[in-house]
């Protein structure tokens, strides 16, 4: 199992937990079960992923074995874009606790600081943006009105702790100006060789923001995407620098991307369906990387971002510039 890191609300949580992103329906269930089998403890989900009904499968079938008790689990959603208003945001919590069957999540991201246009449930679930061919709308709904009506979920125990996605320096300073009767406890950011972001991390950890890394392969998790900017990059899996420190500590390159984040206390969240992908992923703990190994993988940035809502439909929504 991975090893844990104590969150600044007192939540411990595991530093390499299993990503949700992207596993199909038909296998979501089977994946999350088998996971927990293995080891994993940390689910990383979103309304967003459209699979919430079947990893609850999953963790309920786990549970009811008694491989785990449902404390022993940390389970991650995400509040997407279309429920940022302040009456909108019970709306999206109960229908992930619904869909999950669970009576609380241990962490709860604000998944964008994006606020859009409220579609119901009955409309469009999972939310995603929208009709495809329609220009982005959005709603009147500060940020801090968000986090105030997520604060009466945690006081309420439907929620542990909550944290924020995809956020720049900025936006958290914003927020953390003003007096929060429960501050984020946790800052999920793409993360990898080729986008490190030192400043943002540095920021977060002063803080007492615990990073977490996605997307953890660049490249490599947005290829069945068929994402524009995944050719314009050798993949990191084929990297020289990452094939030859894999070669000096005899691991796995997919192994030296992980560690080379927990080992500078980011957690990770990759995603694998193959049983032996999914213990090397989780087993990156038992060696270490010389600070030349960290530094010749850093000196890859190149400040390529993959997820940018400036992209989404051309819609032109500046969070990162």
């Amino acid at each position: 199992m991975s090893s844990y890191v104590t969150l600044s609300n007192g939540l411990k949580a595991p530093l390499v937990g299993l990503g949700l992103w992207k596993i199909p329906t038909d296998t979501a269930a089977d994946q999350v079960y088998n996971a927990i089998k293995l080891g994993y403890r940390l689910f990383d989900g979103a309304a967003d992923y459209g699979n919430e009904v079947q990893v609850g499968e999953g963790i309920k079938r786990a549970i009811g074995e008694g491989i785990v008790k449902r404390e022993d689990l940390i389970v991650v959603s995400k509040l997407w874009n279309t429920f940022h208003s302040p009456s909108n945001v019970k709306i999206a919590l109960d229908k992930t606790l619904k869909d999950l069957n669970l009576e609380y999540l241990d962490l709860y991201y604000i998944h964008f600081p994006i606020a859009t246009k409220f579609i119901p449930i009955e409309e469009k679930y999972p939310p995603a943006f929208g009709d495809p061919n329609a220009p982005f709308e959005f709603e009147d709904a500060p940020i801090i009105d968000t986090w105030r009506a997520l604060e009466k979920e945690v006081d309420a125990g439907r929620i542990k702790s909550l944290g924020i996605s995809n956020f720049p320096g900025a936006l958290i300073q914003d927020l953390l100006r003003h007096k929060l009767s429960h501050r984020p406890v946790a800052l999920q950011i793409e993360h990898h060789p080729y986008l490190v972001q030192p400043r943002l991390i540095e920021y977060a950890k002063r803080e007492n923001l615990q990073v977490v890394a996605y997307s953890s392969f660049g490249p490599q998790s947005f290829v069945e995407l068929n994402h524009p900017k995944v050719e314009k990059v050798p993949k990191l899996f084929d990297h020289d620098v990452i094939k030859s420190i894999a070669s000096k500590h005899n691991k796995e390159t997919s192994q030296i991307l992980l560690r080379w984040a927990t080992q500078r206390g980011l957690a990770v969240i990759p995603k694998s369906s193959n049983k032996d992908r999914l213990l090397q992923n989780l087993h990156v703990e038992d060696f270490d990387l010389s600070e030349d190994d960290i530094k010749q993988i850093s000196d890859l940035d190149i400040g390529l971002r993959f997820n940018d809502p400036w992209d989404w439909k051309n819609s032109g929504i500046p969070t990162f510039i």
